[in-house]
């Protein structure tokens, strides 16, 4: 199988199908409880809370989803490019495979694979934000009293710009513009906090060299190359560490310009390794049953895939002819190549609320 073969197979796979506002259930368990925190201070949700946000602003990629914010009073928020309604109470501006850099500097992508590097980096869904402006509020002022009372999402951004990148470049190179990357997402949460953002979550991004699909496409001979602890491959979890102490350094200096945010870093990369290492400590959130509750294959394997040693093959995968899907979703980590299942979704999340939950300005 060739590379550029692949990449088209693996971009659908970490950014399937749905071209705008692709979704996940990682937002759906954590927008509910941070839009209705309880009384200020506690961090606990009362029998009767009290709404915060009166909007929701995504952006990103298929990590992204504004989550079913309509059962606690906000409706579900709509996907920019393709709603005509209000978008008072929010707008989601997330794409599939989109990515922080502009498409531009993706031109050593074989030409084959250009249609998959989507014009819709962190710029693009800004300036889509900035169309918008105009039906949200009449003028500057108004704008920033608006978005005050807004909860923003900056990304996930990253994961798609090292993706791609793998198809023509090495790690070493793929490594050196890291740094661009995390500019690009701090530029950007300065831009929404310019407007008038107080609150602005950002994630990282979760361990590249854990996933089905990144584990199929670049087996390595050398055992040496994979973490004994958890099988994953080590090269390429260093370069989302990288990323995520960047962007971590780079929140922290964006915090300090602006005290009177909310700038919160929320961790992406840790739950999923604690997962693998220890599953039985998610308890009711997981039931990991390769550890003695049931589970029937790897636990780095697809639940929805066409066969493999890791269930991901990229001739049948996930919604493919040839793909099957596992009986209980909720006894897997990944869903498909390069998603988590919805139980994942709900551990991380809770470790995302807690975050925001204890976040002091």
């Amino acid at each position: 199988m060739t590379p550029v073969r692949a990449l088209s197979m693996i971009v659908s796979d970490l950014a399937p199908f749905h071209a705008i506002a692709m979704t996940n259930k990682l937002l759906l368990c954590v927008l509910p409880a941070a839009l209705l925190l309880a009384s200020a201070g506690t961090g606990a949700v009362s029998s009767h809370p009290v709404r915060r946000y009166g909007s929701i602003f995504s952006f990103g990629d298929s990590y992204a989803d504004t989550g079913n914010a309509m059962a606690l009073g906000l409706p579900f928020v709509p996907p920019f490019l393709t709603y005509n309604g209000s978008f008072r109470q929010g707008a989601n501006f997330a794409v599939a495979g989109a990515t922080a850099l502009d498409a531009s500097f993706f031109s050593f992508v074989p030409r084959v694979a250009k249609p998959y590097v989507f014009n819709a980096s962190t710029n693009v869904q800004l300036q889509w934000f900035e169309s918008l402006k105009p039906s949200l509020c009449s003028n500057k002022v108004k704008c920033k009293g608006f978005f005050h009372r807004s909860l923003f999402f900056m990304g996930e951004f990253g994961i798609n710009d090292y993706s791609f990148s793998l198809y023509g470049k090495n790690l070493s190179q793929i490594r050196s513009f890291a740094p661009d990357v995390v500019e690009t997402i701090s530029t950007a949460t300065e831009r929404v906090i310019k407007e008038g953002a107080k609150t602005v979550v950002v994630p990282g991004i979760p361990p590249m060299g854990c996933a089905p699909s990144n584990l199929g496409l670049f087996p390595n001979a050398d055992p040496a190359s994979y973490d004994p602890q958890t099988g994953c491959l080590k090269q390429l979890n260093d370069l989302a560490i990288y990323h995520n102490s960047l962007l971590q350094e780079a929140i922290k200096n964006v915090h300090t310009k602006h005290k009177d945010v909310k700038v919160i870093y929320v961790d992406f990369f840790t739950p999923i390794i604690d997962i693998i290492v220890s599953p039985k400590k998610l308890g009711q959130y997981v039931l990991l049953t390769c550890y003695g509750l049931g589970f029937r294959g790897d636990i780095l394997s697809c639940c929805c895939g066409g066969g493999g040693k890791y269930n991901y093959n990229i001739s049948a995968f996930c919604g493919m002819p040839g793909a099957t899907v596992c009986q209980d979703p909720s006894a897997y980590l990944y869903w498909d190549g390069g998603h988590f299942t919805e139980a994942v979704y709900r551990y991380i999340a809770k470790g995302w609320l807690n975050s925001i939950y204890n976040y002091h300005v």
